[in-house]
Formats: structure tokens, sequence, C-alpha cells
């Protein structure tokens, strides 16, 4: 059996379990990798702020990577709070000893509140551990301290990375969530720089340095490039922001699982909708409900926002002599008319999540009232011209049905073929409904 990665953390300990050593562990662990610490100050604090903070010995701090370093293959590790120049001292020397490669996120205040690094121990920082480092990640306030300027801008940020890197570090990458949510990465090495664009996300931000740097080295321990790295950590802590959940008075923290429980909603979805196309496939009868232009079938995430949050076909389900063909693969943003459909029902029901369109006539509309179908509809003629027809069809027979009918159809228009559209709480029911229908069409 080969051997997962290990990840060593030489950080602070956060008793409100939001940044430091917590934030590390988790998503070091959420990214399939073993975490090892070494705890170099233990603090008491909260989403409000730092209370205090005791330095454990150097020599405490040795043991505890001399430990884990001679009994496990450790390649990569990412430091955090360092608070003073004797254990900033320390970690150098540890770096040297056991040949580490580290990224250095130079913490010097907690999100929350609180300053965690003497002022002292800045210059040993310079002195002795970044010239022995990988890559540091230092947000906008830190880079300003370390490379001694004001960054206002981009070309301020990626000066200071450069100043940063005659330290003798090789990657600055200078985190941008206080400035316009862009990153820059210097590579000292081939003087270039990259930037990573980025959005503003609401959420809790208690921890976000943290993370960042241990999904940073996370990423590079598994062989990837700086800039893929890089990229990958920042969607990382972004889907950690927008999934974080108040657990506090003060700042909330990052959630860390928050990428991991994506990763299985997406792959959840992905293999409801597989299922449900395999249905169809293997349903005898289905290709009779097919319509001209084709059909789909869709289903979204439980927070879908977007077209690129809803798993399709890429190109439908076609009929091809009298049989089901599946053209494309499932993929996310596969399908906008279906895909509009779920998300105009979700605003009224999030449970409704899945839909596919077959097609029109007066008979499956009968077999789906003798199943029992709740069964709602719109006109394209009283459709506003401002509008789009699925988001404001979908919406129409919604209102007009009080909830989210199992079957929404319309009679089309000029140049629309007429359709119905099966709605569902996932991609399995909806083919089971439409599997039945077929069984039904075929007997009449």
């Amino acid at each position: 059996m080969s051997k997962i990665p290990v990840i060593l953390s030489i950080a602070g300990s956060d008793s409100g379990g939001g940044a430091g050593i917590e934030a590390d562990i988790k998503t070091i662990a959420s990214l399939g990798l073993h975490p090892a610490c070494a705890i170099t100050s233990v603090t008491a604090q909260n989403t409000l702020g730092v209370r205090s903070a005791y330095d454990l010995p150097c020599n405490v701090i040795i043991e505890q990577v001399d430990a884990v370093c001679e009994d496990m293959d450790i390649t990569w590790a990412k430091s955090g709070m360092l608070s003073s120049s004797e254990i900033t001292s320390t970690v150098a020397e540890m770096v040297k000893k056991h040949n580490l490669k580290i990224v250095v996120d130079p913490v010097m205040a907690a999100e929350a509140g609180g300053d965690l690094l003497r002022k002292e121990a800045v210059q040993t920082l310079r002195d002795e551990l970044l010239p022995v480092a990988e890559v540091v990640t230092p947000n906008i306030n830190e880079a300003n301290t370390l490379a001694e300027m004001q960054i206002e801008t981009v070309e301020d940020a990626k000066l200071a990375a450069k100043v940063i890197s005659k330290t003798g570090v090789k990657f600055v990458i200078v985190t941008g969530g206080h400035l316009d949510a862009s990153d820059v990465i210097y590579d000292s090495c081939n003087d270039r720089y990259f930037t990573i664009k980025g959005t503003f996300v609401k959420g809790g931000t208690h921890g976000s340095g943290c993370t960042y740097s241990s999904s940073l080295a996370s990423y590079l321990a598994k062989g990837y490039s700086i800039e893929e790295a890089a990229r990958m950590a920042k969607d990382f802590v972004v889907e950690g922001i927008k999934g974080s959940v108040p657990v506090g008075k003060g700042v909330g923290p990052v959630n860390q699982l928050a990428w991991l429980l994506t990763n299985v909603e997406q792959c959840t979805t992905i293999n409801n909708v597989r299922e449900g196309v395999q249905i169809l496939k293997e349903a005898n009868s289905f290709a009779k409900l097919i319509p001209e232009v084709g059909c789909n079938i869709a289903m979204a995430l439980p927070d879908a926002q977007s077209p690129a949050d809803v798993v399709a076909v890429t190109g439908r389900i076609v009929k091809l002599k009298d049989s089901t063909h599946v053209v494309g693969d499932i993929e996310f943003d596969a399908s906008s008319h279906v895909a509009r459909i779920i998300l105009s029902a979700m605003k009224f029901d999030p449970a409704y999540r899945a839909a596919m369109n077959i097609k029109y006539s007066e008979t499956i509309l009968d077999i789906c009232r003798d199943m029992r179908l709740t069964i709602s509809s719109f006109s394209r003629e009283n459709e506003p011209s401002d509008t789009h027809t699925m988001d404001w069809g979908t919406s129409f027979a919604i209102e007009t049905f009080k909830s989210v009918p199992d079957i929404i159809y319309d009679k089309g228009g000029v140049g629309k073929e007429a359709m119905i559209r099966i709605m569902g709480q996932n991609a399995v029911d909806v083919a089971e409904t439409a599997r039945k229908i077929a069984e039904q069409y075929q007997k009449s």
C-alpha cells in the first residue's frame, strides 16, 4: 500500500478551534493527507479575539518536530504562529535539520483581533526562516511589515513580493483578501509573476490564512506546481468562507470541511443523474416520449445559484431508430434550459432539485392525470417581453398551483415545440416517473 503524504504543521493552538493547528489539521485531512503537528504556543482565544498566549519552551518544540520527522516520511511543512525570535530561530533550525520544504504563514495578528508576533521576531523571520523557506504567504498587512512599505494596488503587491523575496525565499504569495481579492505570486527563481483573480464572498474568515497556507502545502505535497497549488488553495479557502457557520459572537471561522462536503455533493449529484439516464436508456418505451428537439434530465446541487451548479447531459437525449440515444457526457453547466426550470422551482421549494422535458400530447397528460400526478401549466402568449421563458413559465405555473407540481406543461408557440416537464426531488425519481409514463403511453 502506497503511503499518503504527511504534512507537518508548526503553529499555535486556537482554543476556539477556528485557526492555528486546529484549522491546519482539518484542512490537511480534508484534502486526503495526514496531518502531524508541533505546537508552538497555546492561546486562549475565541471568535472575539485572543485573550492570552503561552509560548511553549523551545526544547518542547524541538522534541515534537524530532519525534514526527524521525518516524514519518515528511517533506512538506507549514508554519503559523511563531511568536518570538527564539521560537522562529528554533523552527528555522528544525527546517534545516530535517531538510523540510516549508510554507511560511507569517502570522502577526488574529483575524478576530490580537497580536500574535512580537515586533523583534519580524527581523528573525526575515534573517533566519525565510532564507530556508520555499514559500511565504503574507496578507496585505503582513506584506506591508515584511517589505516595509504600504500596499494599495496590485502593482504595489508585486513590488512588495519582490522586496520580500530578497530574503532568499523562493516564492512569495501576497494574498489579496484585504485588497481586491487577487493573489500575487512572485517566482524569484525565474523572476516572473502570476496573478490569481478572485472575488469577495460573504462568510466567516477567522482562520483563512492558516487554511490557505496549509492547503497550499498539501497541494504542493501532491506534486502540483506553485501556480496550480495556489489556485486550488484559493478555491479551497473560498469554499470554506462560503460554507462557514457562526459558532460564536465574533468573526466566524472558515469551514475547512465545506470543500469536502461540496465535492461529496457534486459526486452524489452526478451519480444520481447518471443513474437516472441509465433508467431511461433501459426503458424500451421511453424513446416514444422524446420530443423533436430532444430531451434532457438534470439535477442541481442543494445550494445551486446558476446553471453551473446543475448537472445534465451535455448533448441531450435523442431518439435514434426508435431507441434512446444519449449524446455526450454528464457534467455541470450542460443545460441552460432544464437548469433554469430547476433553479426557478428551487426558489419556491429547495427540495425540488431535478427535472426533465418530454414531448407534449393530450394522451400523455391524461396518463399523468390517471397516475394522480399534480399538473400546472403556462402559456407563452402571456410571457412578458423582458423575461426568460423557463424562468417566467416555471414560476407562473408554480404560483398558480401554489406549490411545485409534478408536471408543468405548455402548448408551445411560434417556432417553439409544445413540452411537458417532469419535476422531482432527484433525477432518479424523475426518470422513474418518465419510465412509468412511457409504459402507459406504449399501451395506449
